[in-house]
């Protein structure tokens, strides 16, 4: 039995998800959002970020965690506290001794869905699927970190088959 935490980054919302896999079922331990208020200072928020993230670590006890790549075209001030949301949860797993995987986002919908263009609706529909939910995850960005936990066990099995010949830097695929 694996365990695995997926993180959807974001400064107002993070989404998070524990993630379990016995054989091929996936199963939820647990998953919501980390919301920070916008009338509080960035540091402030950040540290909510760390503490509530932390809380969420020891409680679950992953094996790893998978955080989502990010790629903004267009607002760099957005994309600029998303990363630092980002580079907490890097800094949680590195405090945590957690292995992390960094999926972007269309190897997130390739994994879950099967085509890396699948629509936002498709992979909330796929992931109440694949961990036989009664209804979609509510709200998106736990959806989100659910398809991140998800897609962070076919990176996990991945490395652990392309370990003798080159492992992380090894080319990664999902066939």
């Amino acid at each position: 039995m694996l365990k695995c935490i997926g993180i959807d980054p974001g400064l107002g919302r993070m989404g998070f998800a524990s993630v379990v896999r016995e054989g091929q079922i996936f199963r939820s331990l647990s998953y919501g959002c980390i919301e920070t208020p916008p009338s509080e200072t960035i540091p402030v928020r950040l540290n909510m970020i760390y503490e509530k993230l932390g809380e969420q670590i020891a409680c679950c006890s992953p094996d790893f965690m998978s955080v989502e790549k990010l790629f903004f075209g267009r607002n760099i001030t957005t994309a600029e506290y998303v990363w630092q949301a980002r580079g907490v949860a890097l800094l949680l797993a590195a405090r945590h001794k957690l292995p992390v995987f960094e999926p972007k986002p269309s190897q997130i919908k390739l994994a879950v869905c099967g085509y890396g263009t699948a629509p936002k609706e498709q992979v909330q529909k796929m992931v109440q699927r694949i961990l036989n939910l009664d209804c979609i995850p509510k709200p998106d960005d736990a959806a989100d970190a659910i398809a991140a936990a998800v897609t962070g066990f076919f990176l996990f099995a991945e490395e652990k088959r392309t370990a003798p010949s080159g492992g992380r830097h090894a080319a990664i695929s999902f066939g």
